[in-house]
């Protein structure tokens, strides 16, 4: 069986080619297999016949009317935007083939005058047309992936901001409902709601301004959540002040929630309870990456100290949060003894390795 007879589709052939003999042959021995064609003498009608259109395949002879082969593959274009081009030379010098094939050939084949050769041209033709289909058919699934792919980030996008701007106005609502209550205790409890719904609020918000959308960077999120925890709270202790120190690390979406939240209860409380009425302090939210690969983020104050096992200064409410995001986040969180106040470190394997870390002081008061 010749070469490439396994090969039944049939193909429209520009065979280029000053022989007008070896061109019947090969015009022959291409019909007996089933394709077709077409037969110009010079690279400028070559040229001319591929850009009219329905030319599969190109056969480029090297020896032309005053030229050569490699003259017409320097002005044909570039792969992809033409038929592949089969090389035809009768030199046995490896250079040539490797020279036609830098220029843009798809393949070569040596010219004999024997029956070999054309089964050696068509099966070359048959092969550069199907790994051409075979590269264009990739070309348009990877294309047809990155189009589904970005069709899929921008609704997860669009679900993000939709969600964000809910819990934004769930926020409100407590918000409004606890300016209509005169119970100092109440109000607390619907603002510390309200801390809640925005911790959760701000990884949608995160997500649809990113570019990622299932990670999200601890630094920039833990920050922006922070500098809305200390405005929320300027009616509780005017006189402390946040001061962050975050390392920069990306974290799955559904742990940046679980994190959130039990950053929002931790400085929450230190603004409550770390300093009396009459003192101020500054409240420190770090993070850092660990060698042993886990991440550590602490909420630090000055103020008069809480081991964890004291029973609890509320309703008891953030205690419960605190352990079960913790559960969710796979996490430890452990009060550190210190000198003076109070250190809750939450601690959980990291996803990524921490990038750089900035420290900035964020006065409370107004």
């Amino acid at each position: 069986m010749p070469y490439g007879a396994e090969i039944a589709e049939p193909m429209s052939v520009l065979y280029v080619e000053d022989d007008e003999a070896l061109a019947s042959l090969v015009r022959r021995a291409l019909k007996r297999r089933g394709h077709t064609m077409e037969h110009v003498t010079n690279s400028a009608a070559a040229l001319a016949r591929i850009a009219e259109g329905g030319v599969d395949v190109v056969a480029l002879d090297h020896t032309l009317q005053g030229e050569t082969g490699l003259d017409m593959l320097d002005r044909v274009g570039p792969r992809g935007g033409r038929p592949p081009i089969v090389y035809v030379t009768g030199s046995m010098d490896a250079r040539l083939a490797v020279e036609a094939l830098k220029r843009g050939a798809d393949d070569y084949v040596i010219k004999e005058i024997s029956g070999e050769f054309y089964d050696l041209l068509i099966a070359a033709l048959e092969q550069a047309l199907e790994r051409a289909r075979l590269k264009r058919l990739r070309a348009e699934s990877d294309r047809a992936m990155r189009e589904a792919r970005d069709r899929a980030e921008a609704l997860l996008s669009e679900v993000n901001h939709r969600v964000a701007n809910s819990l934004a106005l769930v926020a409100s609502m407590v918000r409004m409902q606890a300016s209509m209550i005169k119970d100092p205790g109440a109000q607390h409890a619907l603002q510390e709601t309200q801390n809640r719904i925005a911790a959760v609020a701000g990884v949608h918000r995160h997500l649809y301004t990113s570019a990622q959308v299932d990670m999200v960077d601890i630094a920039d999120y833990l920050g922006h959540l922070v500098q809305e925890l200390a405005a929320s709270m300027q009616g509780v202790h005017a006189g402390a002040w946040v001061e962050t120190a975050l390392a920069g690390g990306d974290i799955k979406t559904d742990k940046a929630v679980a994190l959130g939240v039990m950053v929002s209860e931790l400085v929450t409380n230190a603004f409550k309870y770390a300093y009396s009425p009459d003192a101020g302090g500054a409240v420190r939210i770090a993070s850092a990456l660990h060698p042993d690969g886990m991440l550590r983020v602490t909420v630090e104050d000055d103020g008069v100290g809480f081991s964890g096992g004291s029973p609890p200064m509320g309703t008891g409410l953030g205690g419960k949060i605190l352990k079960a995001m913790a559960r969710t986040l796979s996490a430890q969180v452990e009060y550190e003894p210190v000198a003076r106040g109070t250190r809750a470190v939450i601690a959980f394997p990291a996803s990524t390795a921490a990038a750089s870390s900035a420290a900035r002081r964020e006065p409370l008061a107004g």
